[in-house]
C-alpha cells in the first residue's frame, strides 16, 4: 500500500507518487522530484493553481516551518516547465 500525504495548497488527500515534495533552501521553495533531499518537506500537487493557493495561504511556512516569506519563483518556474 502507498503513503498517503496531504496537499498544502487544496488539502486534498493523494497517494505520495501523485503529488510534488518541497523543502525550503536558504528561505527558497526547491522542488525535491526525488523526494531525497534531507529536511522537513512539504507536499503539492504538481500544478500552478495548488502551489498559488499554498503560497496565499502561507502554507509552506507553516509546513517548512521557515520565518519570513520564502523565495517561490524557483517552484513557479519548475512548475510551468513540467506542468
Amino acid at each position: 500500500m502507498e503513503s498517503v500525504r496531504t496537499c498544502v495548497g487544496c488539502r486534498a488527500r493523494a497517494s505520495r507518487s501523485s503529488l510534488l515534495r518541497v523543502v525550503a533552501i536558504d528561505s527558497a521553495l526547491i522542488p525535491d522530484e526525488r523526494a531525497a533531499i534531507p529536511g522537513r518537506g512539504a507536499w503539492v500537487h504538481p500544478t500552478l493553481e495548488c502551489a498559488e493557493t499554498a503560497i496565499r495561504r502561507r502554507a509552506f511556512v507553516r509546513a517548512l516551518r521557515v520565518s519570513g516569506s520564502p523565495d517561490a519563483q524557483t517552484l513557479i518556474d519548475h512548475l510551468q516547465r513540467n506542468g
